[in-house]
């Protein structure tokens, strides 16, 4: 009787010391992280969304190292390196994937690269910011590493759990990660803002090694061109000054009154889908769930009625002015400042004013 108690009392304890090792060890997992933040840049520059994303990292944990994976070709991808290496202190290492089957972002390879890399140096986080561009390439690595990506992401509360929008930005939903993979993320940078670095940090450059890099034999897409506007004025997604036109503009000559306007505020021009559709501007300039997602200081909306879309890309930004003939419009409900008036009686008004101040 005696031998039975000592043996269960035994094997107990060693039951515990088994579960408190593996609870030990669960938790060093968790508070040690490493991300892989796959960065955007052109004409040898990071773009601001990348180093946003940057700061979106910071809060998956106290203790985490942060590598960002750039790609391409040419002395372009080594301008863009050198920038990257001290565009955040929290940079730990900067790596580098120089080859021409990366000059293109295409999808397939890009993807793969991010596979490759992560084989390599087993990363428990991966990121990316919500732009076209990675929007384009995550769910792909996603699909590659079997995981259920979480996208959209306006707040860390911890390695595993997020809040993201829902039903057009209406509801803001509590999302946990349990999946045994790397945790596939894709950031609204709007929703991470980056403060002014004081730091002078360096991080190191390393060159990735493809000499075991394989294509796929058969690619299901190819480049076929890019076609960009020259223009002065500051990009959509980062200007502090956006002014919106809506389908009330008419026309494309009408849609100048809103680039005179916003090339005297040093402003970007953005529209509504509705404008888009009908030709008054291209598609790159749309604002909203399905265009981009803008945070400008100054927002300001002409002939906006504010489907819910598209109130969806703006709910960040710091000041909202809107400008409708209906009284009863949506977008009066989000306006800090608003004014029921007909746009083409009030922007040549606002021009003449703003040519008097100067």
């Amino acid at each position: 009787m005696t031998k039975a108690v000592l043996l269960r009392a035994l094997t107990k304890k060693k039951l515990l010391t088994s579960n408190s090792h593996r609870s030990i060890s669960i938790t060093n997992l968790s508070r040690y992280i490493t991300t892989l933040i796959l960065a955007e840049h052109e004409s040898g520059s990071i773009k601001p969304q990348t180093v946003s994303t940057v700061v979106a990292a910071n809060h998956l944990g106290e203790s985490s190292s942060v590598s960002l994976l750039l790609a391409g070709s040419g002395s372009s991808l080594q301008e863009a390196a050198s920038q990257a290496a001290s565009c955040h202190p929290s940079v730990s290492e900067v790596l580098v994937a120089d080859s021409d089957i990366f000059e293109y972002p295409l999808a397939e390879p890009w993807a793969k690269l991010i596979d490759f890399v992560r084989q390599q140096r087993h990363y428990s986080h991966i990121l990316a910011s919500s732009s076209s561009f990675g929007k384009n390439i995550l769910p792909r690595v996603a699909a590659l590493l079997d995981v259920s990506p979480v996208t959209d992401v306006v707040k860390i509360l911890g390695s595993n759990e997020f809040i993201r929008p829902i039903y057009a930005g209406n509801a803001l939903c509590r999302v946990r990660y349990t999946g045994a993979g790397p945790c596939v993320l894709t950031i609204r940078t709007t929703s991470f803002p980056v403060t002014p670095i004081t730091e002078s940090k360096r991080a190191t450059i390393s060159q990735i090694d493809l000499s075991n890099f394989k294509e796929d034999s058969v690619s299901r897409s190819r480049y076929m061109g890019q076609s960009t506007q020259d223009t002065e004025r500051p990009d959509l997604g980062s200007a502090r000054v956006v002014i919106t036109g809506g389908r009330a503009v008419k026309s494309v000559e009408n849609f100048k009154m809103i680039e005179k306007l916003a090339e005297k505020l040093g402003g970007a021009v953005g529209a509504t889908r509705a404008a888009v559709d009908a030709g008054y501007v291209p598609n790159d300039l749309q604002v909203g769930q399905t265009g981009k997602i803008v945070a400008p200081e100054l927002y300001m909306a002409f002939g906006v009625s504010g489907a819910i879309q598209h109130l969806a890309g703006i709910k960040d930004s710091k000041v909202i002015v809107a400008v409708n003939k209906d009284a009863d419009a949506p977008i009066f409900q989000v306006a800090d400042y608003g004014l029921v008036g007909d746009l083409f009686e009030v922007i040549p008004e606002l021009l003449e004013k703003l040519q008097e101040k100067k």
